[in-house]
C-alpha cells in the first residue's frame, strides 16, 4: 500500500476471485492441489483441460480484479472475430503492478533448469522490480497470488525463495499456471493488450500517473501445439490485431505524440509474423526491437480538451499468416 494508492491491496482484491476459481474447479476444468511446501497450485492448461472461461477468470485475477475481461465478436478482425476485450480504470496498478510479466524466476538443479516470468498481484508483495519504486506501490497482503505461463509449477526450492522474498510462509502462496499452447493460457496472454500499451508508454517515458483510464481489445489467438507458434500467435494478436484507447491528462501535444509513437508499426521489425522474427534472431528476445511489443492501433484522448488522436492500424496480412 502507499499514500498515493490508499488502502488498495491487489492480492486482497484478487483473493476472492481465486477462491471462486477453486470452488468451480470441476466446471472450469482446472485442477487444484497442494504442493510439497503447502503452496496452492492451480493447473489451468498443462495436464488439465482448462478452457476459455478459465482463461477469462485467470486474466481478471492477473489484473487483481481491477480489470474487466470478456469475449465478444468483432467483424473488423474476421475471420478471427472473437476478440478479448479489457478495460481498467486503474490501469497502472492493474496492468503494470499486477498483470505485467516482470519478475524473472529461475532455478537450476542438476541438469534441470526452470525459468518463467512471474505475473500477477504477488509481484507487488515481493516488489523486487525497480518498477514498483517508480510506481510508488507495494502490497503488504498476507497472501501472494501468481500467474505463470508454463506447463509446470515452480520447483520447491524456488517456492522457498519466492516465499522469502514475499516475507510469507509457503502455504500463503498461490500459483496459477497454463502453457501458451492451451486455451486458457493463450487467452490470458492476449488479455495483456492494454498492459502492453502501458509498458510501451512507460518505455517512451510518458508519465504513468497521467494515464487515468484505458481499454483494449485483440483477437483471441487459436492455440498451437508448438510453443514458438503459440507464442508467436499471442504476440501477433496484439502487434497486428490489438486496439487500445488511453485517456490521459496533460497537453494535447503530448497525447498526439503518444498516439503516433505507441503503435507497433513504429518498429523496424513490424510486418512479419512474430514467430518468423523470433526464429530470425535465433530465439534471442533481446535482439528484437522492443518497440514492436505494442498494439496495432492506438487512440489517445486528452481528457482536459476532449480531443482524440490516432496512430497505427490493424494489419490483417501478418495476422492471417500467423493464425492460419
Amino acid at each position: 500500500m502507499s499514500a498515493k494508492y490508499g488502502a488498495i491491496s491487489l492480492n486482497a482484491l484478487a483473493a476472492p476471485l481465486v477462491d471462486d476459481l477453486i470452488a468451480r474447479a470441476t466446471l472450469l476444468r482446472v485442477e487444484v492441489k497442494k504442493g510439497m511446501r503447502g503452496q496452492t497450485l492451480i493447473d489451468a492448461g498443462a495436464t488439465a483441460r482448462g478452457g476459455l472461461e478459465a482463461g477469462l477468470r485467470i486474466a481478471q485475477i492477473c489484473m487483481a480484479g481491477l480489470g474487466r475481461v470478456s469475449l465478444s465478436a468483432n467483424p473488423a478482425c474476421a475471420p478471427w472475430e472473437w476478440t478479448v476485450e479489457v478495460q481498467s480504470s486503474h490501469p497502472v496498478l492493474a496492468c503494470l503492478a499486477s498483470q505485467y510479466a516482470g519478475w524473472s524466476l529461475s532455478h537450476s538443479e542438476g541438469g534441470d533448469n526452470y525459468y518463467v516470468l512471474g505475473s500477477g498481484p504477488g509481484r507487488a508483495v515481493a516488489a523486487k522490480e525497480e518498477l514498483f519504486a517508480e510506481i510508488g506501490y507495494r502490497d503488504n497482503a498476507g497472501r501472494a497470488i501468481f500467474v505463470i505461463e508454463a506447463d509446470q509449477p515452480p520447483p520447491p526450492a524456488l517456492i522457498d525463495r519466492i516465499a522469502d522474498d514475499c516475507r510469507l510462509a509457503q502455504k500463503d502462496l498461490t500459483f496459477i499456471y497454463a502453457p501458451t499452447q492451451s486455451l486458457a493460457g493463450s487467452l490470458q496472454v492476449v488479455a495483456r493488450v492494454l498492459e502492453v500499451a502501458l509498458h510501451k508508454a512507460h518505455a517512451l517515458k510518458f508519465p504513468l500517473d497521467r494515464i487515468v483510464d484505458g481499454a483494449g481489445a485483440a483477437p483471441y489467438a487459436p492455440p498451437a501445439p508448438d510453443f514458438v507458434a503459440a507464442m508467436g500467435r499471442t504476440n501477433d494478436a496484439i502487434i497486428y490485431g490489438g486496439r487500445v484507447h488511453l485517456f490521459v491528462t496533460g497537453p494535447d501535444s503530448d497525447a498526439k505524440d503518444l498516439a503516433q509513437r505507441l503503435p507497433s508499426s513504429a518498429s523496424k521489425d513490424f510486418g512479419k509474423p512474430f514467430a518468423e522474427v523470433f526464429k530470425a534472431v535465433d530465439g534471442d528476445f533481446y535482439k528484437i526491437d522492443a518497440m514492436l511489443f505494442s498494439p496495432a492501433a492506438v487512440t489517445v484522448t486528452a481528457v482536459e480538451s476532449g480531443k482524440s488522436f490516432f496512430g497505427g492500424g490493424l494489419a490483417m496480412g501478418p495476422l492471417n499468416a500467423s493464425f492460419g
